[in-house]
């Protein structure tokens, strides 16, 4: 019986996961794309000239300055955020992963998804 439910907490725990990265994939995706509208609406017309290097503008380095270059409409910020979501989604999962492992009471789970959770946003913040 015991093993049964494990079984079934499981299985709740995996579909959970999926939805998760399907949602997480799926927001991603649609918000690169309505920045490749907004974008292409003010720059279908303009010539890219590819024999100077042009960096990223400064209004799009950094979380906060992306987040707020996205919620003011410019086409840029919004694919960098889209790009940002589709990052935070595995990451999201991650966590998740850490609740449910803990909700099981698998410490050792618990540990290993942790070490991976420090890994993950080490090499995203200070990589």
């Amino acid at each position: 019986m015991k093993q049964m439910a494990r079984r079934l907490m499981d299985q709740e725990i995996e579909t959970t996961i999926g939805q998760l990265l399907r949602v997480g994939v799926l927001t991603a995706a649609s918000v690169v794309a309505a920045g490749a509208v907004v974008y292409l609406a003010h720059h279908a017309l303009s010539v890219a000239d590819y024999t100077v290097f042009h960096h990223q503008p400064a209004s799009l380095s950094g979380v906060p300055a992306i987040i707020r270059n996205a919620f003011e409409g410019h086409g840029r910020g919004l694919i960098q955020l889209g790009l940002l979501l589709l990052i935070a989604t595995p990451i999201a999962r991650v966590v998740f992963s850490v609740f449910g492992f803990l909700k099981e009471k698998d410490r050792l789970y618990v540990v290993v998804t942790l070490i991976v959770l420090t890994i993950l946003l080490y090499s995203l913040f200070k990589a």
